[in-house]
């Protein structure tokens, strides 16, 4: 199967957009992360459920980082494929252009799993939220 150099670049919208929504993630979750941070210092003795999502933070940054990594090498092999294309090496611009496809599943594979530990997270929170409620306050 020979691809045309417009192929790759019906993916430069896709991936561009996945990139914008990573940092997005990113820059809430750094957000969060602050926020946990100070509440942490606020207690005497953390309670587990801060000490789990300091941990759950951990993961998720780790995800994010690589997600945006593959997004990143997804997008850079779609280039890559379209100069190979551009300087006629068709079908090593075929195989780079695959690898991009399946650089860019990871991508979202990682984004599946992190958004399913930070349901998690939320829960955890909610969790915490509910056995205040039913204690009462202090």
């Amino acid at each position: 199967m020979n691809i045309d150099i417009s192929t790759p670049a019906l993916l430069f919208p896709a991936i561009t957009l996945l990139l914008l929504a990573y940092t997005n993630r990113f820059v809430a979750l750094a957000t969060l992360a602050r926020g946990l941070r100070q509440r942490y210092l606020d207690l005497n003795e953390p309670s587990e459920t801060v000490l789990g999502q300091i941990k759950n933070l951990r993961t998720r940054l780790l995800l994010i980082r690589n997600m945006q990594a593959l997004g990143i090498l997804s997008f850079f092999s779609c280039v890559l494929s379209m100069v190979l294309m551009y300087l006629h090496r068709q079908q090593l611009a075929d195989y780079i252009f695959g690898a991009s496809l399946f650089l860019l599943l990871g991508s979202l594979t990682l984004s599946f799993i992190e958004t399913q530990i930070s349901t998690k997270a939320l829960n955890l929170e909610l969790s915490d939220l509910e056995q205040k409620t039913v204690k009462g306050p202090k």
